[in-house]
């Protein structure tokens, strides 16, 4: 008879078999499939954003074309196009991530199917490349500020306020949580 079966005994008929309970380490090691459900919607965000990237740069070359002048606005929608590319790939890192960590290893014969700046070992691993990916869209974000600033004082309160962010991000990441799993 199969380990996993046993006869019930009492409330159901004598001799059918029924599966085993399962133990509570089998239960909650199952249960990380439900990280399916974030990367998919990671993975179909980013598509969502690469998409609204390359519409939002379409109609940028059509309204150069149509009006060249002035150009200081144009080069923010550039940036705006860079902006969004950078946040869908920030989402599709976050998806390999999360997939890699909790689902599966993305390799086969012993060679990953990922660069190698993209293979993920642990949580910080994963943390560090998103958090990596949001300073660079924060510093871009703020070149795009500041191509449409209109007042210096309002540009130097945010450049103030983005580096601060950056400051606290690169802080996080460096002496975060890599010390704390030697201990």
């Amino acid at each position: 008879m199969d380990p996993d079966r046993r006869t019930t005994t009492g409330g159901g008929p004598p001799g059918v078999p029924r599966r085993a309970p399962r133990t509570a380490a089998e239960t909650l090691s199952m249960s990380r499939v439900l990280v399916v459900v974030p990367v998919v919607v990671l993975v179909l965000s980013s598509f969502g954003a690469f998409v609204y990237g390359t519409d939002v740069f379409v109609n940028s070359v059509r309204e150069i074309v149509d009006h060249p002048l002035p150009v200081g606005n144009k080069i923010g929608l550039f940036l705006l196009v860079v902006d969004l590319f950078l946040i869908g790939a920030t989402l599709l890192i976050a998806a390999f991530g999360l997939y890699e960590l909790f689902i599966h290893r993305l390799e086969s014969d012993g060679a990953s199917h990922l660069p190698a700046w993209l293979a993920m070992s642990d949580l910080n691993d994963l943390k560090a490349r998103v958090i990596s990916m949001v300073v660079l869209v924060a510093a871009v974000s703020f070149v795009e500020a500041v191509v449409d600033a209109g007042s210096g004082l309002h540009i130097l309160e945010l450049g103030g306020g983005v580096a601060v962010v950056i400051a606290a991000l690169t802080a996080f990441v460096r002496f975060g949580s890599h010390g704390h799993g030697d201990r």
